[in-house]
């Protein structure tokens, strides 16, 4: 288990444009493995309560696109029932109005992935203006990275897991984001 530093920012619902841009910046996301995409469907069958329903969240990259697209053949072949799937700008005015189709319907867990900015501006409005709850919701590899949890700010994204490209997995909390091995693995 590796645990990576704890995080502090503003409340305000949307990001300031220089807080996502040079170094600190996380980057576009990589394509989908498979490892991962069976890691995230180990984990929501896992889950309790049980997860039947789910809504796919995505930024509109192809990498996002493409990953969603597995993630929703893969669940809904396993029996799963998709809800909806939603995409989202990565840059907007406010994003309210793909964060209210993401948060209707309460579906069981909702899936995401997508670009560090666009989910955090997404995860952002979701806290403020809907009742979306981070602990039902897991991420693909691109989002389990702790600067993703900082431009969120503290709190957003709190109980928020997934899975890495390798098919071990992270959870969000404290400000922290923790990794743990794949089944099988020593730990790093």
């Amino acid at each position: 288990m590796t645990v990576t530093g704890r995080v502090t920012g503003s409340g305000s619902p949307l990001i300031r444009r220089g807080d996502v841009t040079g170094a600190a910046a996380p980057g576009r996301p990589a394509g989908h493995t498979p490892a991962e995409t069976a890691a995230l469907l180990d984990l929501l069958t896992a889950a309790r309560p049980r997860v039947e329903t789910v809504t796919v969240g995505h930024g509109r990259d192809d990498a996002s696109r493409a990953a969603a697209q597995a993630f929703v053949r893969s669940w809904e072949g396993a029996g799963g029932t998709v809800q909806a799937v939603v995409d989202w700008p990565e840059e907007a005015a406010s994003w309210l109005r793909p964060a209210r189709r993401f948060a209707a319907g309460d579906p069981d867990a909702w899936v995401v992935t997508g670009a560090a900015a666009g989910w955090a501006q997404m995860s952002r409005r979701l806290r403020h203006s809907t009742g979306w709850e981070p602990r039902r919701t897991y991420g693909f590899a691109c989002l389990g990275d702790v600067r993703v949890v900082r431009l969120a700010g503290p709190g957003t994204l709190e109980g928020m897991r997934g899975v890495a490209a390798d098919g071990s997995t992270w959870q969000i909390g404290r400000g922290l984001i923790t990794y743990y091995p794949a089944p099988g693995e020593s730990p790093r």
